[in-house]
């Protein structure tokens, strides 16, 4: 019980310390702190610790997992904004959007076939548009997703103009974990962003940046991100259940 209350009161000292830190690097790129939005990335932590982080005054929270999301998101408080943003499989879009009401934005739409599942997903519920970020595979590496840069107008115009039930709010990348060499990943996404922004003859602010992780969101925030996905610099490392 003991280490379970250190690793709760840690995990809120160490969010202040990231929005510290988050404020510091936005003033200093010549933007407000409040446009970028950290994503507190909960994966493999337990509900406790999500309402410790949110008894703190957090409210965005991020899951990986369909699973995981569905079991958490209904005991915890309704005015969390949720964001998906692990690899979604187009058969599951249903029941993430009916599971979780207050899912705010899917952060990973890689491919057409995901979006038009996702728009009759939110059409058959009835709710409110869903925002929706087009994941970029900005590094070319094999095994991750999203859709090559070349390929990224074509799915943003998609979403746009034949998901009516989505909300295209911009661009999202995971880059390398050689950080030495993210910020070619990061600048590739700026670069898709002012692509789309042409060719859909919208204005840049309005199209969101998701990019920067617990290494490198300071860098990320410098070159544009408006959504940083921060997990274990938060709630310390992931905690992945040992097989029998």
């Amino acid at each position: 019980m003991a280490a379970a209350a250190a690793a709760e009161g840690a995990a809120v000292a160490a969010l202040r310390s990231v929005l510290q830190r988050v404020q510091q690097v936005a003033e200093r790129a010549g933007r407000p702190a409040e446009s970028v939005r950290v994503v507190g990335v909960s994966k493999t932590k337990p509900v406790s610790l999500i309402q410790q982080v949110y008894d703190a005054g957090h409210r965005v929270f991020g899951e990986n997992y369909v699973q995981e999301i569905l079991e958490k998101a209904p005991q915890l408080p309704s005015d969390i904004q949720w964001h998906f943003i692990g690899h979604l499989q187009s058969n599951k879009a249903k029941s993430l959007v009916a599971g979780v009401p207050n899912l705010f934005m899917v952060q990973t739409v890689d491919d057409v076939k995901l979006a038009n599942f996702l728009d009759r997903a939110v059409a058959s519920i009835g709710r409110k548009p869903l925002k929706v970020l087009v994941q970029v595979n900005t590094s070319g590496e094999e095994s991750k997703s999203g859709v090559d840069p070349s390929g990224c107008v074509a799915l943003a115009k998609h979403v746009k103009l034949s998901c009516p039930n989505l909300e295209f709010s911009g661009l999202m990348t995971i880059g390398m974990l050689d950080y030495s060499s993210t910020p070619e990943n990061f600048r590739t996404l700026a670069q898709c962003r002012a692509e789309v922004c042409k060719a859909l003859g919208m204005e840049e602010d309005l199209c969101e940046l998701s990019m920067g992780m617990s290494g490198d969101f300071e860098q990320a925030i410098e070159m544009g991100s408006t959504n940083v996905r921060v997990g274990s610099t938060i709630f310390g490392p992931r905690e992945y259940k040992k097989k029998e």
